[in-house]
């Protein structure tokens, strides 16, 4: 019998004046982007939360917490790859991942085949098995606003055998 196990994360970040926005590790053509001790790439840190909490391991501040200069400025890969390894070290692999950003004034849809790519790469799965999908907030709350983005990340692990 195979274990499953089901994780999601959602992370949002203010949007700032003179910062690079990343997402998905592609940065943006915007004036604003994530405040953060990392890079901010609030979609990878939903990924990475959502392995994690897929088999009760914690949560990113627990691994890499934001007063350590180890993680300033990092890319936000890192997480993920450390996330992914942590993973598979329970013997467990991705099956499928499911994403969304929400961002109110940048269309995703030009970016979004290279951000499935560069996930798919990541987590070691066919791309058919990564779904990333764009959204606004319809101008409402912070996200809304053009004061943040977020994302969400629901990912399926399967344990090898």
């Amino acid at each position: 019998m195979f274990k499953m196990r089901i994780g999601y994360s959602e992370d949002i970040h203010q949007l700032v004046e003179n910062h690079p926005l990343i997402v998905g590790g592609i940065i943006l053509p915007s004036s604003k982007g994530e405040k953060a001790h990392s890079d901010g790439d609030v979609l990878y840190h939903a990924i990475a939360e959502s392995l994690l909490g897929a088999l009760a391991l914690g949560d990113l501040g627990t691994h890499f917490p934001d007063n350590d200069d180890r993680y300033l400025n990092m890319d936000s890969s890192f997480f993920v790859l450390q996330a992914y390894q942590m993973i598979s070290l329970k013997g467990y692999k991705v099956i499928n991942i499911d994403c969304t950003v929400f961002l109110e004034d940048i269309k995703l849809k030009p970016y979004i085949s290279k951000i499935r790519e560069n996930v798919s790469k990541l987590l070691n799965i066919e791309i058919e098995n990564v779904s990333i999908k764009a959204s606004t907030n319809e101008k409402l709350d912070s996200v809304g606003k053009g004061e943040a983005i977020r994302a969400t990340s629901i990912v399926l692990l399967e344990e090898m055998i």
